[in-house]
């Protein structure tokens, strides 16, 4: 059985909980897990905010955070969601911004004006769908490259 660690940052352990949805990203650099409380007894409260108010994954960010946190002794831990203030693309480092363009999903624009092609950069794109591979994301197409891709929607 192990035992919590407490010289480990719990920020550090959390940064180990990949978004499901794109692995590229963690759920710290996503901006989903917003409060860490150490409390009493080893006893944790974490709280979340989902990039969507139904967003189908959140349960398995919970379970993904739960899983990261037991392996470091933390077996009491509370998760709570917190839809307020919502979750928004301005949570969003420039560096997570750039991890997305490198994994090939391009990044969300202030006002969804300039959608970058993550293959080529170009910025000569076009809306395909709407819908893309998950609930947050776009299709694109980029019209000097040809090739489709993600985009991560602005909100």
């Amino acid at each position: 059985m192990n035992t919590p660690t407490e010289n480990i940052d719990l920020w550090e352990i959390l940064k180990k909980v990949p978004d499901p949805e794109i692995p590229a990203i963690n759920l710290v650099e996503l901006g989903v897990i917003r409060v860490v409380e150490r409390l009493e007894n080893d006893k944790l409260k974490i709280t979340i905010t989902p990039t969507y108010t139904g967003c189908p994954a959140k349960k398995l960010f919970e379970e993904l955070i739960l899983e990261e946190l037991a392996k470091h002794g933390y077996n009491d831990v509370e998760i709570i969601s917190k839809l307020n203030p919502a979750w928004t693309t301005d949570w969003l480092s420039n560096e997570t911004r750039e991890k997305l363009l490198k994994d090939g999903i391009s990044p969300p624009t202030i006002g969804d004006r300039v959608i970058i092609c993550p293959q080529c950069k170009s910025t000569n794109t076009k809306l395909l769908s709407q819908f893309g591979s998950t609930p947050c994301q776009s299709l694109y197409s980029c019209n000097d490259c040809q090739e489709p891709f993600n985009y991560f929607k602005c909100h």
